[in-house]
């Protein structure tokens, strides 16, 4: 037993992922190629991907939302770990990046199963709920605008069903939440959404420490 969580060293890390991650192949090819984007730190971790995928499989999960799509590594591992019963909505305002997803969703076989709405991500939001999606989605995956989550988070809690899972990615935000120095809008963002989920008596939260933390709310 620990009474703390552990910090993860660079050894650490490289032991993780070389014993516990099973990644596929095309999926290891999209990590490398979005490694030469400019932002490459905004996609997950491959130890984040396995651990999304089991998530699937715990929930069940048949239809997903996804808000924040880069270059589409997240929805591929739920994609895949879902199965060709399993769809994504995944919103997201980059022609781009986002060009770079269908490539590799196509070559993963998934392509089918992922719909990609393109625009501000409220905007698409809304439009769900005005189309009567509401109480539709198995889980939500916030992973966008640090500024705007406590608004996808809303929009997401009314698009999840009953008992589904909201997953709010970067709750940790590279260490820059606990540092009372730091008060630009994304850390706020980040903040104002934490202190939100864990006074929301609608949901069960915890904060998973992998990759750049991970909030996990169950809708009751």
């Amino acid at each position: 037993m620990a009474s703390t969580t552990l910090a993860i060293t660079d050894a650490l890390r490289e032991y993780l992922v070389r014993e516990t991650v099973d990644e596929p192949a095309v999926l290891a090819r999209l990590r490398d190629e979005t490694a030469t984007q400019p932002r490459a730190n905004m996609q997950i971790s491959p130890e984040q991907g396995q651990f999304m995928t089991l998530l699937m499989d715990i929930l069940g999960a048949r239809r997903v939302l996804e808000i924040g799509t880069f270059t589409g590594y997240s929805a591929a591992c739920m994609a895949l770990a879902m199965g060709p019963d399993g769809t994504i909505v995944t919103c997201d305002i980059e022609e781009e990046t986002t060009s770079i997803a269908r490539r590799y969703w196509h070559e993963a076989g998934v392509e089918s199963q992922i719909d990609l709405r393109l625009g501000p991500a409220v905007e698409s939001l809304e439009a769900m709920v005005s189309e009567g999606l509401s109480g539709s989605f198995d889980f939500v995956f916030v992973d966008a605008d640090k500024k705007s989550y406590s608004s996808y988070y809303e929009l997401g809690f009314e698009l999840a069903r009953p008992r589904g899972v909201i997953g709010v990615d970067n709750a940790l935000w590279d260490g820059r939440v606990a540092d009372p120095e730091e008060s630009d809008e994304d850390t706020e963002g980040v903040r104002a959404v934490t202190r939100r989920i864990f006074s929301d008596d609608r949901v069960l939260a915890s904060l998973v420490t992998i990759g750049d933390g991970l909030i996990l709310a169950r809708k009751r």
